[in-house]
């Protein structure tokens, strides 16, 4: 004799099977990616206007003058601050993954007395915002020995202002990574570094060899942070450059629209429509890496 098991309908779902709690959340999410992405077809639409359409309120362009976008790029060298903004972040982001990810090996393997304590001061100083550091940082590098006419003291020139060197190396570096660095590298298993020291490989050789080539979600995560951080750089390069041969794109559309009587509306959206299409080529090819590594970074200790 069988018995059959009856289950009571559930209550929460609708006539045809769909949860009022489901369909308010896509309403949701639906209202919320609206608003996020308004600004930007707003910017796309405005770039495709001519001036005399800048002064009345219109979603939709009569024309579409495509050639703002070249004319744009002749009003200011703005080609020139793409240029500045590429090497900025490639510098930044080479720079980022060497310094970031030794220093997270060596807390997450190396035997160093202390390392619990290093940890905690790295954490520490996720909280610290980047303006107070501003000017000390500052007064540093322009004090840098034997750098823009700087003596061995540091004194008499201008040290690594408005050079590559200043623009680079003091953000190349930040605790947030050298964090995700050492947490992946904590997550793998010790047997392969003990393997690997077994057959007589050095230290080095283990992190080069070994262990990075297995966190390349951790390398294209922390790869996506500074190269978004080193494209969007705005206070910094404020402060040290003074030419347009040294300034990148942020500061030189801010320049560029800080005569509001003179301001061309559809030349500056269209530098920044320029300006924010390959962050978002960069996140659409990176999305699956990123998500994963930002996934898999945990709080083991």
């Amino acid at each position: 004799m069988t018995s059959a098991t009856i289950t009571a309908p559930d209550t929460r779902r609708g006539r045809d099977g769909v949860r009022p709690g489901r369909v308010l959340l896509y309403v949701a999410l639906a209202v919320g990616a609206i608003l996020m992405i308004a600004p930007f077809v707003w910017m796309v639409l405005t770039a495709l206007k001519s001036n005399l359409e800048i002064a009345k309120f219109s979603w939709l362009p009569t024309e579409l003058r495509w050639q703002n976008f070249v004319e744009a790029m002749q009003s200011a060298p703005f080609l020139r601050y793409f240029l500045n903004s590429f090497t900025i972040a490639v510098g930044e982001t080479a720079f980022t993954l060497v310094v970031c990810t030794m220093s997270g090996y060596a807390l997450a393997r190396l035997p160093i007395r202390g390392s619990k304590t290093l940890l905690n001061y790295f954490i520490m100083l996720l909280l610290v915002p980047f303006q107070i550091i501003l000017v000390p940082l500052f007064l540093v590098v322009k004090s840098i020995p034997l750098f823009g006419g700087n003596d061995i003291l540091g004194q008499g020139g201008i040290g690594w202002l408005n050079s590559w060197w200043g623009l680079i190396i003091p953000l190349g570096a930040a605790p947030l990574y050298t964090f995700l660095a050492r947490q992946f590298y904590v997550s793998l298993p010790d047997e392969l570094a003990q393997a690997a020291r077994i057959d007589g490989l050095g230290e080095f050789g283990i992190y080069l060899r070994i262990m990075t080539p297995l966190i390349k979600p951790a390398l294209i995560t922390i790869a996506v942070f500074q190269i978004e951080a080193a494209w969007n750089a705005f206070l910094w390069p404020l402060m040290i450059t003074t030419s347009d041969a040294m300034r990148p794109l942020q500061l030189g559309l801010a320049i560029f629209a800080q005569n509001p009587a003179e301001i061309q509306w559809p030349y500056l959206m269209a530098g920044t429509a320029l300006a924010t299409l390959p962050m978002i080529v960069l996140f659409i090819f990176a999305q699956r890496r990123f998500v994963e590594g930002m996934a898999n970074v945990g709080i083991k200790g």
